[in-house]
């Protein structure tokens, strides 16, 4: 301690030698604590004009500690100090040193999020011809190689850059696989080659089993042909794709219903569609629900039921996909389209199509509605056709109690015999009596039954159905049970039904009788009872009477028929009623109908034939 005081003492005088100034030199003291004592405040001098301001505050500056830079990155300190400084190459050639394959990959992964695919493929390229740590130049696997190729494919490069890139694979003793061809298919795919793309989907197929293609090489190479117009090819892979057991896009899938119903190849997409439906990986396909209604309506104008029920099918997943959500979202169908469905499986006798189209129209209305008099007429139709008797009739007592209260005149003109129930009529006189008298005894069984079951309109259709096949007897004992075993009162169809039996059998006096009978009830004849009984008098060879009737028809307030004046005019030409023919083109003119067309018939009746000519 002595010594330490001493050396000081030598320092201080050391340092006045060479400086005189006291206030230059100022000594620290050598003890490990300062005597501290409380001083007064002194007073504060006043501040002259010349006293220097203070530093200006530091927030102003650009950049102060409290609020670091925006390009401050936490990993960015982590690297090596002088790192970030280094040119990009530079970085890249020392990244290329230190990552083995593994380390390669996870570097892709990690670029590939930040889609830098420029410095993917310079990494790639250096490390491939640096050396690793035992001194033997990288080799690469193909998964790291197919991470190079989606470089490439990103940044733009064409479809002949790629195939040169998976050419040389080959040089880095790397075969391609499947997923190597899919990135070459989809830069021809940008760069709409649909015959590379088909060439080189062949050359898949032929190779073996590491690069055979996938569900992905079909669904490019389909793609593009599509968008090719090459519909011929496309539906071809489409086809070797459902049979090879791969899932189809829902893209490809609605380019190629496209594709099919523009080209009418309709066959064929019903093809797809049900190979399509039989496998679990693609039976949930379905096209949306604007090109469900157009493949509908393509389907009924060319009157084939396989793919309308398809499209229909289609739609009842849309409604139920809709009524699913929440909230709730109800797809109606157009009602005029199920008529036409409905049509078109009487047409093509399709029960399928019968019974898919009536569930959607059911399912479309929720119950709130009944269906229109077309649908209910269109069933009845179509289960006629079908020979399904049972069900048509079911169908005609469900039309008559939801249009039971009408009106009258509705009513007669919806259970009209001779026109809207007339295909019910065809079916039940089919097979002639036999059909007739078993329908006959279904009724009168279901009159019995509990709820009995009693409807005027399907008796008309057996009257009716009996006069076609020229069976007045059971027409007659018909139109009688419809009063005496059913206790119904027959309407103006029961009496038409029966003037058509008497006047197809030339009973003329009987089918006035019927009429005069009707008239005496109070039952206000229609214009078909006028008809009818004119027929019955042209059957007749009587055209006079004929006038007199469409007299009393124009009379009640009725407008003849034109099919109904050329018949009278026809039989006044050929019994050379002259008169008569004349009051008929009175009568065409007051009502303004065109009585045409029957030129032709005129010189086939003026024909003289010479049988002595061919002796």
């Amino acid at each position: 301690m002595a010594s330490q005081i001493a050396i000081l003492a030598r320092t201080r005088s050391l340092s006045k030698t060479l400086n005189p100034n006291p206030s230059f030199f100022k000594t620290i003291t050598t003890f490990s604590f300062l005597s501290q004592e409380p001083q007064l405040a002194a007073t504060e001098p006043p501040q002259s004009s010349s006293s220097v301001p203070l530093p200006p505050n530091p927030t102003s500056y650009p950049e102060n500690w409290r609020s670091p830079p925006l390009n401050f990155s936490s990993a960015a300190s982590l690297l090596p100090s002088g790192f970030l400084e280094q040119t990009p190459s530079y970085r890249i050639q020392s990244l290329a040193q230190d990552l083995d394959s593994p380390g390669l990959l996870n570097t892709f992964a990690d670029w590939m999020t930040s889609q830098r695919w420029t410095e993917m493929k310079q990494l790639f390229e250096v490390w491939i011809r640096s050396m690793n740590k035992n001194g033997r130049p990288h080799r690469p696997d193909v998964s790291s190689y197919n991470h190079y190729l989606m470089a490439n494919l990103m940044s733009g490069a064409t479809a002949a850059d790629m195939l040169d890139l998976v050419a040389r694979m080959e040089d880095c003793g790397v075969a391609p696989n499947t997923a190597s061809f899919n990135l070459v298919l989809k830069a021809m795919h940008s760069g709409q080659e649909s015959e590379a793309a088909e060439k080189l989907l062949q050359r898949m197929l032929q190779t073996g089993k590491a690069g055979a293609p996938d569900d992905e090489s079909y669904n490019i190479v389909v793609s593009l042909l599509l968008q090719s117009h090459r519909n011929d090819a496309a539906l071809k892979y489409i086809e070797l794709t459902l049979k090879s057991g791969y899932m189809v896009t829902m893209t490809v899938f609605q380019d190629c219903v496209q594709a099919c119903v523009n080209t009418g190849k309709l066959d064929t997409l019903v093809s797809i569609i049900d190979k399509c439906k039989s496998m679990d990986q693609n039976k949930a396909l379905c096209p949306p629900w604007n090109l469900c209604n157009y493949i509908a309506d393509v389907a009924l104008q060319a009157d084939n039921s396989k793919l309308a029920v398809h499209a229909l099918q289609f739609m009842a997943k849309w409604i139920a996909r809709g009524e699913a959500a929440r909230p709730a979202v109800f797809l109606p169908v157009d009602e005029g389209l199920l008529v036409s469905a409905l049509a078109t499986a009487g047409r093509t006798y399709s029960t399928t199509l019968l019974d898919v189209s009536w569930a959607i129209l059911q399912r479309s209305l929720r119950g709130k509605k009944v269906p229109n008099p077309e649908s209910f007429l269109a069933k009845i139709s179509a289960l006629a056709s079908l020979g399904e008797l049972q069900r048509a009739f079911r169908t005609l007592s469900e039309f008559e109690s939801a249009y039971a209260n009408s009106g009258k005149e509705i009513e007669e003109e919806l259970f009209c015999p001779f026109t809207s129930l007339y295909p019910l009529v065809v079916a039940c006189s089919k097979n002639g009596f036999e059909t007739l008298d078993t329908v006959y005894f279904q009724l009168e069984s279901l009159s019995c039954a509990d709820p009995p079951y009693k409807s005027v309109a399907a008796l008309n259709c057996i009257i009716l159905g009996c006069a076609n096949i020229w069976d007045l007897d059971r027409a007659y004992q018909t139109f009688e049970a419809i009063s005496s075993t059913f206790g119904l009162t027959p309407d103006i169809h029961s009496y038409n039904a029966l003037m058509q039996a008497f006047g197809k059998l030339k009973k003329t006096s009987e089918a006035a009788r019927v009429f005069e009978h009707l008239v005496s009830l109070g039952v206000r004849p229609n214009a078909m009872s006028y008809s009818l009984l004119v027929d019955a008098h042209l059957i007749n060879r009587d055209p006079k009477v004929a006038v007199s009737v469409v007299k009393d028809m124009v009379s009640s307030g009725f407008k003849p028929s034109k099919e109904t004046l050329k018949k009278i005019k026809r039989r006044c030409m050929r019994e050379m009623d002259y008169e008569s023919d004349d009051l008929v083109e009175e009568f065409a003119k007051t009502f303004g109908l065109r009585m045409d067309g029957e030129a032709r018939r005129t010189r086939l009746f003026e024909l003289k034939f010479n049988s002595t000519a061919y002796a």
